[in-house]
């Protein structure tokens, strides 16, 4: 798969030059405490939060999933996880600014929230996260994202270099832009974290041009170890560095 690109020049030998991230807004992490699958407790919040100060992130918007059979968070749950962090934070005397929103799996669950008019969760005035599974392509995405535009919304597809299901065909990123969902990728796919394939399509995307966000989805301290590695910060540095990303005053 993938087999048409053509290779970007290799990543630096220097993995000393770099100590932090290129970005320092951070809008797709699992940080908020015992509501998904991220951290379980405050404590691995603050902890989480503060190897990602330390590597430059000044803002983070937490994502906690929102699926159906799984984690069906409210805006009550959320916020609630949010306001038992804060003061934790403070303590821990992290200079951080944190908020929250969700990251919805768009499934039946979803459109009905949808289809109800359901006040959703955004990371930034109408932005809303979204995602697919990654066993299947969503089967009424068309639907639902006119669904989401219609009612106002921005929808942002989160990681699409992850689902298998586009690898054969670039022009499904297109299709998504067409749809009307901005894109945004996983800095670890960039290091080969989710295996070369979607290596390979991150990559692309950025080549394109068509990548509008990116963000840590950090959800234990095995991510925040990986980001704490040179090389992957030299990586990151490498792809990220002609372009300005996750600045929401230009939006």
């Amino acid at each position: 798969m993938f087999s048409f690109f053509k290779r970007r020049s290799e990543e630096p030998k220097d993995t000393s030059r770099y100590i932090q991230l290129p970005v320092n807004t951070d809008m797709h992490s699992h940080v908020l405490p015992g509501i998904d699958d991220g951290s379980p407790d405050i404590e691995t919040s603050v902890a989480l939060i503060r190897g990602l100060y330390n590597l430059g992130i000044r803002k983070t918007i937490a994502t906690p999933h929102v699926i159906s059979d799984m984690y069906r968070n409210t805006p009550e749950t959320i916020n609630n996880a949010l306001e038992k962090l804060k003061p934790a934070l403070a303590a821990a005397q992290i200079n951080v600014e944190i908020s929250a929103a969700a990251e919805y799996l768009m499934d039946d669950y979803f459109y009905r929230l949808l289809t109800n008019k359901e006040k959703l969760l955004t990371i930034h005035k109408n932005i809303v996260l979204t995602e697919q599974s990654f066993a299947t392509v969503t089967g009424n995405l068309n639907e639902i994202a006119f669904e989401l535009i219609t009612q106002g919304y921005k929808p942002i597809m989160a990681h699409p270099e992850r689902y298998f299901y586009y690898h054969d065909n670039p022009e499904n990123y297109y299709h998504l832009k067409d749809m009307g969902f901005l894109l945004q990728i996983n800095l670890l796919s960039l290091t080969g974290q989710y295996g070369p394939a979607a290596a390979k399509a991150a990559k692309f995307m950025l080549k394109e041009g068509i990548v509008d966000f990116v963000g840590t989805d950090l959800h234990n301290d095995k991510h925040l170890q990986l980001f704490q590695k040179k090389e992957t910060l030299n990586i990151l540095h490498h792809y990220l560095s002609d372009r300005v990303y996750n600045d929401f005053s230009i939006l």
